[in-house]
């Protein structure tokens, strides 16, 4: 069980260990977005945001919904906000 647990929160994180889906994750903390302004807004290929959206999902950090032909993405846990902002205390000390 103890085990399981740590594998679980190592899927996470390999989730976020790519800048692609690191700026999703941070895009979408502005609230909820369809593919497409991902895509404009990131300016990355569609195929590679749509494969790191399915990551980002899978890991269980994002949800969609459907809206007739689009497809929306937002955060699915709020908290993702204190961390990037935690990560970002430690960048700004580790500039010092």
């Amino acid at each position: 069980m103890k085990n399981n647990y740590y594998e679980e929160k190592v899927k996470i994180l390999k989730a976020l260990s790519n800048p692609v889906r690191l700026e999703i994750i941070d895009f979408l903390s502005n609230g909820e977005k369809c593919v497409c302004e991902i895509v404009e807004n990131l300016q990355y290929e569609q195929p590679h945001i749509s494969k790191s959206l399915i990551k980002l999902k899978e890991a269980g950090l994002i949800k969609d919904r459907k809206e007739g032909l689009n497809v929306y993405y937002s955060l699915k846990i709020c908290c993702l906000k204190d961390f990037f902002s935690c990560l970002n205390k430690i960048l700004e000390n580790s500039i010092k």
